[in-house]
Protein backbone atom coordinates (compact mmCIF):
# COMPACT_ATOMS: atom_id res chain seq x y z
CA UNK A 1 0.00 0.00 0.00
CA UNK A 2 1.32 3.52 -0.75
CA UNK A 3 1.06 4.68 2.88
CA UNK A 4 3.00 1.67 4.11
CA UNK A 5 5.61 2.14 1.40
CA UNK A 6 6.00 5.80 2.32
CA UNK A 7 6.36 4.98 5.99
CA UNK A 8 8.97 2.33 5.26
CA UNK A 9 10.86 4.69 2.96
CA UNK A 10 10.87 7.40 5.61
CA UNK A 11 12.16 4.88 8.15
CA UNK A 12 15.09 4.00 5.86
CA UNK A 13 15.84 7.67 5.23
CA UNK A 14 15.89 8.30 8.98
CA UNK A 15 18.07 5.23 9.51
CA UNK A 16 20.74 6.37 7.06
CA UNK A 17 20.55 9.97 8.31
CA UNK A 18 21.25 8.79 11.85
CA UNK A 19 24.29 6.99 10.51
CA UNK A 20 25.47 10.34 9.18
CA UNK A 21 24.83 9.53 5.50
CA UNK A 22 23.41 12.58 3.76
CA UNK A 23 24.99 13.02 0.34
CA UNK A 24 23.96 9.52 -0.72
CA UNK A 25 20.48 10.91 -1.34
CA UNK A 26 21.38 13.99 -3.35
CA UNK A 27 19.51 14.35 -6.63
CA UNK A 28 21.59 14.86 -9.74
CA UNK A 29 24.72 13.11 -8.44
CA UNK A 30 25.91 9.80 -9.87
CA UNK A 31 24.31 6.87 -8.10
CA UNK A 32 26.57 4.41 -6.38
CA UNK A 33 24.55 1.50 -7.70
CA UNK A 34 22.66 1.12 -10.97
CA UNK A 35 18.89 0.90 -10.72
CA UNK A 36 17.02 -1.96 -12.28
CA UNK A 37 13.98 -1.07 -14.46
CA UNK A 38 11.68 -2.86 -12.03
CA UNK A 39 12.81 -0.47 -9.29
CA UNK A 40 11.94 2.73 -11.14
CA UNK A 41 8.78 3.39 -9.13
CA UNK A 42 10.60 2.90 -5.84
CA UNK A 43 13.48 5.11 -6.97
CA UNK A 44 11.09 7.88 -7.95
CA UNK A 45 9.68 7.86 -4.41
CA UNK A 46 13.22 7.77 -3.03
CA UNK A 47 14.12 10.82 -5.10
CA UNK A 48 11.22 12.75 -3.60
CA UNK A 49 12.33 11.79 -0.11
CA UNK A 50 15.85 12.78 -1.14
CA UNK A 51 14.78 16.31 -1.90
CA UNK A 52 13.25 16.69 1.56
CA UNK A 53 16.36 15.24 3.19
CA UNK A 54 18.68 17.39 1.10
CA UNK A 55 16.72 20.51 2.05
CA UNK A 56 16.97 19.59 5.70
CA UNK A 57 20.70 18.95 5.53
CA UNK A 58 21.79 22.25 3.98
CA UNK A 59 23.36 24.28 6.76
CA UNK A 60 23.66 28.07 6.41
CA UNK A 61 26.07 30.21 8.37
CA UNK A 62 24.87 32.00 11.47
CA UNK A 63 26.12 35.44 10.51
CA UNK A 64 25.40 37.30 13.74
CA UNK A 65 27.69 36.99 16.74
CA UNK A 66 26.53 36.19 20.23
CA UNK A 67 26.84 39.08 22.66
CA UNK A 68 29.42 38.31 25.33
CA UNK A 69 30.47 41.74 26.58
CA UNK A 70 32.68 41.48 29.63
CA UNK A 71 30.97 44.49 31.21
CA UNK A 72 27.53 42.82 31.07
CA UNK A 73 26.56 40.32 33.79
CA UNK A 74 26.34 36.81 32.40
CA UNK A 75 22.73 36.39 33.48
CA UNK A 76 21.73 39.44 31.46
CA UNK A 77 23.71 38.80 28.27
CA UNK A 78 21.51 38.87 25.18
CA UNK A 79 22.05 37.40 21.73
CA UNK A 80 22.34 39.78 18.84
CA UNK A 81 19.29 39.57 16.54
CA UNK A 82 19.75 37.42 13.47
CA UNK A 83 19.25 38.94 10.02
CA UNK A 84 15.87 38.25 8.50
CA UNK A 85 15.79 34.97 6.61
CA UNK A 86 15.10 35.19 2.88
CA UNK A 87 11.58 34.32 1.79
CA UNK A 88 12.76 31.00 0.39
CA UNK A 89 16.15 30.30 2.00
CA UNK A 90 16.47 26.81 0.58
CA UNK A 91 15.44 27.36 -3.04
CA UNK A 92 18.70 28.93 -4.29
CA UNK A 93 20.92 29.37 -1.26
CA UNK A 94 23.81 31.79 -1.58
CA UNK A 95 27.28 30.27 -1.10
CA UNK A 96 27.61 31.96 2.30
CA UNK A 97 24.43 30.23 3.46
CA UNK A 98 25.71 26.72 2.85
CA UNK A 99 29.11 27.07 4.54
CA UNK A 100 29.24 25.16 7.80
CA UNK A 101 30.49 26.95 10.89
CA UNK A 102 31.26 25.35 14.23
CA UNK A 103 30.14 26.59 17.62
CA UNK A 104 33.79 27.41 18.30
CA UNK A 105 33.82 29.94 15.46
CA UNK A 106 30.47 31.60 16.07
CA UNK A 107 31.55 33.70 19.02
CA UNK A 108 34.52 34.03 21.37
CA UNK A 109 34.34 32.31 24.70
CA UNK A 110 33.35 34.61 27.57
CA UNK A 111 36.35 36.20 29.24
CA UNK A 112 35.53 34.43 32.50
CA UNK A 113 33.18 31.57 33.39
CA UNK A 114 29.94 32.32 35.20
CA UNK A 115 30.47 31.55 38.91
CA UNK A 116 28.87 28.24 39.87
CA UNK A 117 26.47 29.91 42.28
CA UNK A 118 25.15 32.16 39.49
CA UNK A 119 24.71 29.61 36.73
CA UNK A 120 21.12 28.67 37.52
CA UNK A 121 20.14 32.35 37.37
CA UNK A 122 22.10 32.82 34.13
CA UNK A 123 20.25 29.91 32.51
CA UNK A 124 16.94 31.26 33.77
CA UNK A 125 17.76 34.62 32.18
CA UNK A 126 18.38 32.96 28.81
CA UNK A 127 15.11 31.05 29.11
CA UNK A 128 13.25 34.23 30.00
CA UNK A 129 14.78 35.97 26.99
CA UNK A 130 13.56 33.18 24.71
CA UNK A 131 10.07 33.72 26.09
CA UNK A 132 7.20 32.56 23.90
CA UNK A 133 9.58 32.45 20.97
CA UNK A 134 8.41 33.31 17.45
CA UNK A 135 11.87 33.73 15.90
CA UNK A 136 11.62 30.82 13.44
CA UNK A 137 8.91 28.86 11.57
CA UNK A 138 8.69 26.17 14.26
CA UNK A 139 6.70 28.63 16.39
CA UNK A 140 3.87 28.30 13.85
CA UNK A 141 4.21 24.58 13.14
CA UNK A 142 2.12 23.22 15.99
CA UNK A 143 4.54 23.31 18.91
CA UNK A 144 2.97 23.29 22.38
CA UNK A 145 5.89 23.99 24.70
CA UNK A 146 9.40 25.31 24.31
CA UNK A 147 11.86 22.70 25.56
CA UNK A 148 14.71 24.68 27.05
CA UNK A 149 16.93 22.19 28.86
CA UNK A 150 17.14 20.06 31.98
CA UNK A 151 19.69 19.11 34.58
CA UNK A 152 22.45 20.54 36.69
CA UNK A 153 23.73 24.03 35.83
CA UNK A 154 27.16 22.93 37.10
CA UNK A 155 27.24 19.61 35.24
CA UNK A 156 30.54 18.18 34.10
CA UNK A 157 28.77 16.29 31.31
CA UNK A 158 26.27 17.65 28.78
CA UNK A 159 24.20 15.77 26.20
CA UNK A 160 22.93 17.54 23.08
CA UNK A 161 20.27 16.00 20.87
CA UNK A 162 18.41 17.09 17.76
CA UNK A 163 15.02 18.38 18.88
CA UNK A 164 11.98 17.61 21.01
CA UNK A 165 9.54 14.83 20.18
CA UNK A 166 5.87 14.53 21.05
CA UNK A 167 6.39 13.69 24.73
CA UNK A 168 8.94 16.46 25.14
CA UNK A 169 6.62 18.93 23.40
CA UNK A 170 3.85 18.00 25.82
CA UNK A 171 5.94 18.18 29.01
CA UNK A 172 8.42 20.92 28.13
CA UNK A 173 11.42 18.77 29.09
CA UNK A 174 14.05 17.14 26.85
CA UNK A 175 14.32 13.37 26.48
CA UNK A 176 11.30 12.20 28.46
CA UNK A 177 9.81 9.77 25.90
CA UNK A 178 11.06 6.31 24.98
CA UNK A 179 14.36 7.71 23.71
CA UNK A 180 14.65 9.64 26.96
CA UNK A 181 14.14 6.49 28.99
CA UNK A 182 16.99 4.87 27.09
CA UNK A 183 19.17 7.94 27.65
CA UNK A 184 18.40 7.77 31.37
CA UNK A 185 19.57 4.15 31.35
CA UNK A 186 22.73 5.13 29.51
CA UNK A 187 23.44 7.86 32.08
CA UNK A 188 22.82 5.46 34.95
CA UNK A 189 25.16 2.90 33.37
CA UNK A 190 27.87 5.54 33.46
CA UNK A 191 27.45 5.89 37.22
CA UNK A 192 25.55 9.17 37.13
CA UNK A 193 22.04 10.39 37.83
CA UNK A 194 20.11 12.40 35.27
CA UNK A 195 20.09 15.32 37.71
CA UNK A 196 23.92 15.39 37.57
CA UNK A 197 24.14 16.05 33.83
CA UNK A 198 22.70 18.75 31.59
CA UNK A 199 20.54 17.89 28.58
CA UNK A 200 19.51 20.14 25.69
CA UNK A 201 18.76 20.06 21.95
CA UNK A 202 19.80 21.93 18.82
CA UNK A 203 16.23 23.28 18.51
CA UNK A 204 13.84 23.91 21.37
CA UNK A 205 10.56 23.39 19.51
CA UNK A 206 9.29 20.15 18.03
CA UNK A 207 9.62 19.98 14.23
CA UNK A 208 6.39 18.67 12.66
CA UNK A 209 6.40 14.91 12.42
CA UNK A 210 9.79 14.82 14.16
CA UNK A 211 11.47 15.81 10.90
CA UNK A 212 15.04 17.13 10.81
CA UNK A 213 15.19 20.83 11.75
CA UNK A 214 15.47 23.14 8.76
CA UNK A 215 18.68 25.20 8.67
CA UNK A 216 16.92 28.48 9.39
CA UNK A 217 15.30 26.86 12.42
CA UNK A 218 18.48 25.29 13.78
CA UNK A 219 20.70 28.32 13.27
CA UNK A 220 18.13 30.69 14.74
CA UNK A 221 17.73 28.54 17.83
CA UNK A 222 21.26 27.26 18.38
CA UNK A 223 22.49 30.71 19.43
CA UNK A 224 20.74 30.02 22.74
CA UNK A 225 22.25 26.54 23.03
CA UNK A 226 25.68 28.13 22.55
CA UNK A 227 25.01 30.40 25.52
CA UNK A 228 23.72 27.50 27.61
CA UNK A 229 26.99 25.67 26.98
CA UNK A 230 28.98 28.78 27.92
CA UNK A 231 27.07 29.09 31.20
CA UNK A 232 27.25 25.42 32.21
CA UNK A 233 30.86 25.03 31.03
CA UNK A 234 30.79 21.21 30.92
CA UNK A 235 34.04 19.33 30.69
CA UNK A 236 32.57 16.93 28.10
CA UNK A 237 29.74 17.26 25.61
CA UNK A 238 28.17 14.23 23.94
CA UNK A 239 26.55 14.93 20.57
CA UNK A 240 23.65 12.52 20.16
CA UNK A 241 23.24 11.80 16.46
CA UNK A 242 24.37 13.36 13.22
CA UNK A 243 22.29 16.55 13.41
CA UNK A 244 23.79 17.55 16.75
CA UNK A 245 27.30 16.73 15.49
CA UNK A 246 26.83 18.71 12.27
CA UNK A 247 25.74 21.90 14.00
CA UNK A 248 28.10 21.71 16.98
CA UNK A 249 31.20 20.88 14.95
CA UNK A 250 30.35 22.61 11.68
CA UNK A 251 31.35 19.60 9.60
CA UNK A 252 29.45 17.21 7.38
CA UNK A 253 30.92 13.79 7.97
CA UNK A 254 29.52 10.37 8.72
CA UNK A 255 29.03 9.35 12.31
CA UNK A 256 31.46 6.49 11.80
CA UNK A 257 34.21 8.97 10.99
CA UNK A 258 33.38 11.21 13.96
CA UNK A 259 32.91 8.51 16.58
CA UNK A 260 35.82 7.21 18.61
CA UNK A 261 37.76 10.48 18.56
CA UNK A 262 37.74 13.64 20.64
CA UNK A 263 36.61 16.95 19.19
CA UNK A 264 36.29 20.37 20.84
CA UNK A 265 33.31 22.62 21.43
CA UNK A 266 33.27 25.83 23.49
CA UNK A 267 36.23 24.77 25.61
CA UNK A 268 34.86 21.28 26.24
CA UNK A 269 35.86 17.94 24.80
CA UNK A 270 33.15 16.58 22.51
CA UNK A 271 32.33 12.97 21.69
CA UNK A 272 29.85 11.79 19.07
CA UNK A 273 27.55 8.81 19.43
CA UNK A 274 24.23 7.53 18.18
CA UNK A 275 20.96 9.19 19.12
CA UNK A 276 18.89 7.05 21.54
CA UNK A 277 15.98 7.11 19.06
CA UNK A 278 18.26 5.48 16.49
CA UNK A 279 19.33 2.86 19.03
CA UNK A 280 15.67 2.00 19.57
CA UNK A 281 15.35 1.41 15.83
CA UNK A 282 18.58 -0.57 15.63
CA UNK A 283 19.45 -2.10 19.04
CA UNK A 284 22.47 -3.81 17.46
CA UNK A 285 24.32 -0.48 17.69
CA UNK A 286 23.95 -0.22 21.48
CA UNK A 287 27.31 -1.94 21.97
CA UNK A 288 28.94 0.68 19.75
CA UNK A 289 27.28 3.50 21.68
CA UNK A 290 28.55 1.96 24.92
CA UNK A 291 32.10 2.16 23.56
CA UNK A 292 31.59 5.89 23.02
CA UNK A 293 30.27 6.32 26.56
CA UNK A 294 33.19 4.35 27.97
CA UNK A 295 35.53 6.84 26.32
CA UNK A 296 33.63 9.63 28.07
CA UNK A 297 33.72 7.79 31.38
CA UNK A 298 37.49 7.37 31.15
CA UNK A 299 37.89 11.10 30.50
CA UNK A 300 35.68 12.04 33.48
CA UNK A 301 37.07 9.22 35.63
CA UNK A 302 33.62 7.74 36.19
CA UNK A 303 33.07 4.24 37.51
CA UNK A 304 29.97 2.30 36.47
CA UNK A 305 27.85 1.02 39.35
CA UNK A 306 28.41 -2.54 40.48
CA UNK A 307 25.93 -5.03 39.06
CA UNK A 308 23.51 -6.47 41.59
Amino acid sequence: MPDQAGTQLRAWVDYFRDLGIHDFYRRGEPAALGAEPAEEAVNEAANEAAVALDRASTIPVLSASIASGADVPAAAQRAQPLPAAPASPLANPAPSLVTLISFNQRAPLPAAPVPAAERAAALAAIQEEIGDCTRCPLAYAGRHKIVFGDGSPTARLMFVGEGPGADEDAQGLPFVGKAGQLLNNMIAAMGLARSEVYIANIVKCRPPGNRVPEPVEANTCSQFLLRQIDVVRPEVIVALGSTAAIYLLGVRRSLSSLRGAWHTCRGAKLAVTYHPAFLLRDPRQKAEAWKDLQMVMAELKLTPPARK
